[in-house]
This record gives C-alpha cells, structure tokens and sequence, in this order.
C-alpha cells in the first residue's frame, strides 16, 4: 500500500530549537481529507519579532494547552503508513518536533520525511528561490494568510503536487535519499549555509563528537563534500 502523505508546519517562538518553542503546529491530511490544527501554550513569552511574522501573540496561547498534550494529538493524527511532508523540514520542522517530543517525554515515531524546500532547490535550480510564497506565485495558487500553519499546510500540498506531478511518495523519498543537507539544521547557527558555518564552529562540533552520532551522518558527509572534513 502507498505511503499516505501528511503535510505539516510548525509556528515557532523563534529559529533556534534547543531554545525556542513551538506555538502552532497544523497538519493536513488529503487523502482522509481532514486537518489539524492547535496553539500551544510554549511556557516562555513569545517575542515581539516572532509575532510580527505569524501574529501569534502571549495572550492568544494564554488558555492553549501545552506541547505535550499537543504533540500527543497531532502524532496520533498521524496514524498508519504515513511520510510527513514540510517546507524546510530538514533545516527546521523535524527538529523543533523532535527536541519538543524530548522535552516533554513523548515518544515521536520514526515518521519518513520530505523536506519539499529541499526537493525545489535539487529538482528546479532554474528557480532564483524557493521559498512557499515564491512558488506559490510560481504555480499561480491563490494568496492566503502566509505564515500561519494552516494556511501554509494546505498551500504546501498544492505546490508539492506540482512539482512531483505523478510520482509517488515511495520514489520521492528515494529520490531524495542521496540528498545531503545543505544548511546547519541545529545550534546556534541553525538555517545557516554550511559553507558560512565558522571553522571554529565546525571544531567544536568535532571535539563535541557530535559529527559522529548516527542522526548526523548526512551532515558529516555534507561538510566533507563541500571541503571541510
């Protein structure tokens, strides 16, 4: 049976996860045809920064419940063979999702994961961007309220399949099985180009041994390709 794709996105109280907190979370299910969406109470003030991008503000997350009744939702939302699918998955979503699972003791299933930013950028390097709002326009899908999750979610599922036209989820993944991550996906320089990582960054990473944890062997062989092993 083909894996059922869910599109998701997260809001969050800022960029870095070991620090920040997710504030939203949606998801969108096409073929059960059903969504999710709910703010998360983050337990931390959220920046007046962060709110002037998605409008999420303290007093609208006041009566939300925390993350870890949330996150107990949304992964029983998705239930059975799934591969859940974000913009920037791999240089944000996925960790946000998974150090929140860790901080609050919940298990996270080893979901496959398709980072459509990722895909864009190895399948249209004729594009001068890849962002969701450029493609959007690209593909000519109509406007909607951008950086809410919802919003972003259903707008994500109409751009990705597009840009996979027929392929199924199964040779999406494998197509993107040999891609190696292109920007820092944790830490203080998290969403940075690799290539902009500081050498004494980098050093500290290797002393650290955190090269050498299984989770980031691909971020291992990225830097080793661009010259920096």
């Amino acid at each position: 049976m083909a894996k059922r794709a869910i599109y998701y996105d997260t809001e969050t109280t800022g960029v870095r996860s070991q620090v920040d907190r997710i504030i939203e979370i949606a998801a969108y299910d096409p073929v059960l045809d059903r969504t999710f969406e709910m703010l998360i109470n983050p337990g931390i003030p959220i920046p007046s920064e962060a709110s002037a991008i998605h409008h999420i503000t303290d007093e609208m997350v006041t009566s939300a419940p925390s993350f870890k009744e949330v996150g107990a939702e949304f992964v029983a939302f998705c239930e059975g063979d799934v591969a859940l699918i974000a913009h920037n998955n791999d240089g944000f979503d996925r960790h946000f999702l998974a150090k929140e699972c860790e901080r609050h003791e919940l298990t996270l299933p080893d979901f496959p994961m398709i980072d459509s930013l990722k895909w864009a950028r190895k399948y249209r390097p004729d594009l001068p961007r890849h962002s969701l709002q450029y493609l959007r326009q690209l593909f000519g899908i109509e406007e909607n309220n951008a950086h809410r999750a919802l919003d972003d979610v259903v707008v994500l599922h109409s751009v990705f399949s597009l840009m996979i036209d027929d392929l199924s989820i199964e040779t999406v993944l494998t197509l993107l099985g040999d891609a190696l991550p292109e920007v820092m996906p944790f830490g203080k320089h998290q969403g940075k180009p690799l290539d902009k990582i500081p050498p004494d960054y980098l050093k500290w990473l290797r002393e650290q041994g955190a090269l050498d944890k299984p989770e980031n062997a691909d971020l291992k062989a990225a830097f080793e390709k661009i010259g920096k092993p």
